[in-house]
């Protein structure tokens, strides 16, 4: 990071600009909205900088700077478009003690002026350390439409109430306060009668959630969270908002940093990654840690690969929380067969081919697992595969043994949806030596029955050339 982000205070400070022009414009029109004093040099300026110094909302100076002029100067911009001009004042600014930013020269800058998203008080910068202004700009329109005009006022309002929510603790019970202002009811309030309607509630508010702590104590909540194949983009919103509001986040092996990078800074992640064949935790202390952390009134965040409710033994770690008497709830997420089908271009049912998809475990707890293989050795069915790597071969000799064809297509799909995703075309009569030759180290999904679309085929080359 070579640009550090913080906010500056500009409250009293002076603030100097050098130049007339619409570099100029475009700089004051961001300081305008600060409390500063703001000091313009040009020797000509634009009509609409004039009209600004009429206004008494800057001081124009009708000449160059000089020595002398930007002393007790917090901010300086040199925005002469003139790279000479723009040099020389830049060099008495700093000899003074401000920091300076020359427009459009990154390299001799003190420091850079970021993309802003305002909803004053909130506001939201966003830097790309000047190496990519346009994805800066398309990020600032994404967050302006998903932010609503309204947060500022709100955010107004509730910032003089801070001083009378100390009352409540620390921790759950301050946050929940303050989800309710800015999320539900307080947020009511305000789309109903503004201002003067949320002020009127907010005492009200505080009396609900103070009681609360005297009377009806906050119980803790296991979310069981389906964090999706594993880009981060596949993730609900509502998981989301559950990441953001955990207190605890007991997290599978499957589960990616940069999606764990989406909870709550201050939240406590715990692994407890299970891998196949290999060192896992138990099953009783999982169970264990949700009921400890649930009964210790936190928001406990189960998060799990893909779904939730596939392979995950989530009736068990249900059952553990009702036993506990502990409140939860499910949120589903994408599963890996729906990543790994759309990676190949294809679709797990097909008129004419198949209206079922068998979704089957490679192992459980009993070792390799069983199933319907006279079904599944039909032609025209499909399956999605999970944990079958270890499987491969006992789940190839049951197919063949009941009669599938050896050129029946299968697809090897490793990391599913992430940067790392590889596709393998092969066979079931090669699937053992596919996963072998290929080296498939990562978490893979087996496509039953359904080859990649030919075009997909085209753009990765990471694949098998099967002749039988």
């Amino acid at each position: 990071m070579q640009y550090f982000p913080i906010f500056i205070s500009l409250r009293g400070h002076r603030v100097i600009v050098s130049g007339g022009g619409q570099t100029a414009i475009a700089k004051l029109r961001l300081l305008l909205k600060t409390d500063s004093h703001i000091l313009v040099f040009a020797f000509q300026a634009d009509t609409q900088i004039q009209t600004w110094a009429k206004e008494n909302r800057v001081t124009l100076v009708p000449r160059s700077l000089e020595t002398g002029d930007v002393v007790f100067g917090r901010l300086f911009y040199a925005a002469n478009d003139a790279p000479t001009e723009d040099a020389r004042v830049a060099a008495i600014a700093r000899s003074e003690g401000a920091m300076v930013n020359i427009v459009d020269n990154l390299e001799d800058s003190d420091f850079i002026t970021p993309a802003l998203v305002d909803r004053d008080p909130v506001t939201i910068a966003i830097g790309t350390e000047g190496s990519a202004p346009v994805l800066a700009r398309a990020i600032k329109a994404d967050l302006e439409a998903w932010l609503p005009r309204t947060l500022g006022p709100l955010a107004q309002v509730a910032k003089g109430f801070r001083g009378m929510a100390v009352q409540l603790p620390k921790g759950l019970r301050r946050r929940r306060f303050w989800f309710d202002v800015y999320f539900k009811t307080g947020l009511q309030a305000f789309d109903f009668g503004g201002k003067d309607a949320l002020r009127a509630v907010l005492p009200e508010l505080l009396d609900k959630h103070l009681g609360a702590v005297d009377d009806a104590p906050i119980n803790g909540h296991v979310s069981f969270v389906g964090a999706g194949p594993g880009d981060p983009e596949l993730l609900t919103l509502k998981a989301r908002k559950a990441l953001d509001q955990a207190d605890v986040v007991i997290y599978d092996q499957l589960v990616g940093a940069p999606i764990l990078e989406l909870a709550r800074r201050e939240a406590l992640i715990i692994n407890v990654g299970k891998q196949g064949f290999g060192r896992s935790t138990s099953q009783e202390k999982i169970n264990s840690m949700l009921i400890q952390y649930g009964q210790n009134c936190q928001q406990v965040v189960r998060l799990k690969g893909g779904d939730a409710t596939l392979f995950g033994r989530l009736n068990e770690e249900i059952e553990a929380c009702i036993a506990a008497n502990i409140e939860w709830h499910i949120i589903p997420g994408i599963t890996a067969a729906s990543a790994a089908v759309a990676a190949i271009g294809q679709s797990l049912t097909q008129r004419g081919r198949n209206s079922t998809i068998q979704i089957l475990t490679g192992h459980d707890m009993n070792g390799f697992a069983d199933h319907d293989w006279q079904t599944l050795a039909r032609p025209g069915a499909v399956a999605a595969i999970y944990m079958g790597k270890k499987s491969a071969r006992f789940i190839q000799g049951r197919l063949l043994m009941h009669g599938a064809n050896p050129k029946t297509a299968v697809s090897l799909i490793e990391n599913a949806s992430r940067q790392n995703q590889r596709i393998i075309a092969t066979t079931l009569a090669q699937l053992p030596q596919s996963l072998t030759k290929k080296a498939i180290n990562g978490p893979a999904l087996i496509l039953y029955g359904l080859n990649p679309r030919a075009v997909v085929q085209a753009r990765h080359l990471d694949r098998l050339q099967e002749t039988g």
